[in-house]
């Protein structure tokens, strides 16, 4: 059994852990419903949120663990493992992992197999605990869009232990403010009185309490520094003290005071009262709870707001839609996404771009009724929750006046901003009776809005969940296409617009599913891009098609050019320059020969290390071309900053460009562009000799299209160009 690594940071995890206040006899009930949603959403036996001790963990919260000790040893702890990680810890089988596979957890009567963990983190990024869930059966499916749908569930409990450690240090700032004060603090405010409840007398902090002078406390009635309101519970707090036992003499209650003009303020008292013979003398301590209540309110402001805009946070929201569902009252979430907005942060900068989220929450806010709640979910997504909807169409004018609204240009700085938003409906209770439920299926509805086009909103239905079961399943397809050699590259070629002569091809990867067939990129792409193939895919892509390249260099065309797009985790890999370099070197490529194709979108994800690889791999000699060029908003100041050599114009400017005056003059305007950056140029989508003659009159160098031909596969592609004999590579695993 391997024991978990300690943190170099124990000391301050442990700190951050105590302000929770719990302890394996202290839970946290706000929790529960964590668990259990996690349980019933990965259709677990057992889900919890596991506290980690420095010897010890308890459960915070649990469900399905009836009859197992609410601690353990932090050696035998799975979750122990999981908080010295940045991500999802994933066991599918217990038995086969050298770190568990003798772990007493897994050999004994409790019988884990298998094990999905995610850290809790503090305000300070600290991991003070995990959540997790566990099977005595082996899990090999539990997928990426899993993992993520752990890490959300692991922010809602994070935000719950936030209210938690919130709670407690309000505490431990009242208990400090009533313990007997030290003698560089001023004098606890102090008021005697006798059984008849006249002031005997009372201190100056105690007058000055109460807006009076010393002298005119005595033989005032003790009833008269509090409102009409609150006499009677004061009497009552007379009476439970002058009862008091031995062991509690004293009485604290929080009232309201009233002061000598006529303003009111939250009092904190703690009342004795001792009788000698016959006399009832009653001593009250007091203090002026404004300031403490003030701050408690700004911690919990904290916790439920987003201090950018003022709105309700990702926490809160789920809290309100949690209340009215509990309600069981009728609902609509509207999932709301800015169209673009990265590309006008990164390029108006986070100034502006914080103006317009501001803006955002304005118009959102005017948008709906003074019951609804609009909140910032995360960057630049918003959410808005409309109790006592309960229609399709009521939800869908909704979105359509939020569309509507955010359509009006946004001016900032003297920037002004044209931005569209997607909106994703779900409504309870016809399509969940849960937050978390409805939440997601207004996701899955703004995932399908976002896929249609920008400016769209969709309602969540049925076959939406089914269409996420499927990214599902083609994730874990994806693992084995890789795995099994199930890829292969198809090629369109790029010619010389002057003459038509071939210059070089695009390497397009395609899938040669076992069932489905051939699949077009559409079909997996998104999923393979984003998920964790990503880099071990494209490096196949890499090599695939340099060698492919070379290949056909030796048997005839000489100075044919590959191009390879890249995907943005490989920009982001700290080694793309020297695969690159190996790749050249194995092949027998010369750099020249090598064209990788970068988006705007990788770009603006990637920062100055990105930039400095690319570099590089320009100084090494390979080209760098700008893919789907003039549809992005950065794309002006990114030519000034990357190492490009080529531009590629879009097809949506290609299309028209020999009827629409516009799109030529577009088209025109981005080759003076190019020709003044000192770049190469080549067209996309070009279908027909019109297309092609347009483009070569404007000064267009080469094109790329169905005009000259549509991906093929290697062994076609050199029959169609006559390259060599008929020779092709054979195809390669990744």
């Amino acid at each position: 059994m391997k024991c978990p690594p300690v943190l170099a940071t124990e000391a301050e995890r442990l700190a951050a852990l105590s302000a929770y206040g719990l302890g394996s006899d202290r839970p946290l009930p706000s929790l529960d419903p964590v668990v259990k949603i996690a349980a019933r959403v990965f259709k677990m036996p057992v889900a919890a949120v596991n506290m980690i001790g420095s010897d010890h963990v308890f459960f915070a919260a649990s469900t399905g663990l009836q009859g197992v000790q609410v601690d353990m040893s932090r050696d035998v702890s799975f979750c122990a493992h999981a908080i010295t990680r940045n991500e999802v810890m994933v066991v599918p089988d217990a038995t086969l992992d050298v770190r568990f596979y003798d772990n007493p957890l897994v050999t004994g009567p409790t019988n884990l197999r298998f094990y999905a963990g995610v850290p809790l983190m503090s305000p300070d990024g600290h991991a003070v605990g995990a959540l997790c869930v566990i099977d005595g059966q082996p899990h090999r499916d539990f997928s990426e869009e899993d993992c993520e749908r752990l890490r959300e569930l692991a922010r809602m409990a994070a935000d719950r232990l936030e209210l938690r450690r919130i709670e407690i240090a309000a505490q431990a700032v009242r208990r400090h403010s009533t313990e007997a004060l030290t003698d560089d603090q001023p004098p606890t405010a102090f008021v005697q009185f006798d059984e008849r409840r006249n002031v005997v007398a009372w201190n100056d902090a105690a007058a000055a309490l109460y807006g009076y002078e010393p002298s005119e406390g005595p033989g005032r009635a003790f009833d008269s520094l509090f409102p009409e309101r609150e006499k009677a519970a004061l009497r009552q707090l007379i009476a439970r003290a002058e009862a008091g036992s031995v062991d509690e003499p004293s009485t604290h209650a929080e009232l309201h005071g009233l002061r000598n003009d006529g303003t009111e303020f939250l009092l904190g008292l703690s009342l004795t009262c001792l009788r000698t013979d016959a006399d009832l003398t009653c001593n009250a301590h007091l203090q002026d709870l404004t300031a403490l209540r003030r701050e408690e309110q700004a911690l919990q402001r904290l916790a439920s707001i987003d201090m950018l805009t003022g709105l309700a946070n990702r926490a809160s929201f789920y809290r309100h839609v949690e209340e009215v569902l509990t309600l069981a009252l009728p609902a609509a979430v509207v999932m709301v996404d800015l169209d673009g907005f990265k590309d006008v942060n990164a390029t108006l900068g986070h100034a502006v771009g914080d103006g317009i989220l501001s803006e955002v929450a304005r118009r959102l806010e005017k948008t709906v009724g003074p019951n609804d709640t609009v909140a910032r979910i995360s960057g630049d997504e918003f959410a808005l929750l409309v109790p006592e909807c309960d229609s399709a169409g009521q939800a869908k004018d909704v979105a359509h006046a939020v569309i509507a609204n955010m359509a009006e240009p946004i001016v900032i700085n003297g920037h002004e901003v044209r931005l569209s938003v997607s909106c994703g409906v779900a409504i309870a209770p016809l399509h969940a009776r849960e937050a978390l439920e409805l939440i997601g299926n207004a996701d899955l509805a703004l995932f399908k809005a976002k896929s249609i086009g920008h400016g769209q909103s969709f309602v969540f239905a049925t076959a939406l969940r089914k269409e996420a079961v499927a990214r599902r399943h083609y994730s874990i397809e994806l693992h084995r296409a890789v795995s099994d050699g199930e890829f292969v590259l198809f090629y369109q070629p790029q010619v010389r617009l002057a003459d038509g002569s071939l210059t070089g091809a695009e390497a397009l990867i395609r899938w040669l599913h076992p069932q489905h067939g051939l699949l077009s990129p559409a079909a997996f792409l998104p999923a393979l891009e984003e998920g964790a193939l990503a880099v071990s895919a494209g490096s196949w892509i890499l090599d695939e098609a340099c060698a492919q390249a070379a290949l056909w260099r030796r048997s005839g065309a000489k100075d044919f050019r590959i191009g390879v797009n890249l995907f943005g985790a490989q920009l982001r890999a700290d080694d793309l320059d020297s695969q690159v370099v190996s790749a050249l070197e194995r092949h027998g490529l010369p750099p020249q020969a090598l064209e990788l194709e970068i988006t705007e979108n990788i770009v603006l994800e990637g920062d100055d290390r990105a930039v400095e690889t690319l570099q590089r791999l320009r100084d090494h000699g390979v080209a760098i071309a700008f893919d789907d060029f003039g549809t992005g908003y950065a794309s002006l100041s990114l030519l000034k900053r990357f190492p490009l050599t080529r531009i590629k114009i879009d097809r949506s400017f290609v299309q028209h460009i020999h009827e629409s005056d516009r799109d030529a003059a577009i088209v025109r305007a981005l080759l003076d562009m190019a020709r003044s950056f000192g770049l190469e140029t080549i067209a996309e989508g070009v279908e027909t000799k019109e297309q092609r003659d347009t483009l070569h009159r404007l000064g267009c160098e080469e094109g790329q299209g169905y005009l000259f031909g549509r991906p093929l596969p290697a062994l076609q592609f050199a029959e169609m160009f006559e390259i060599g004999r008929c020779v092709s590579r054979l195809r390669q695993s990744p």
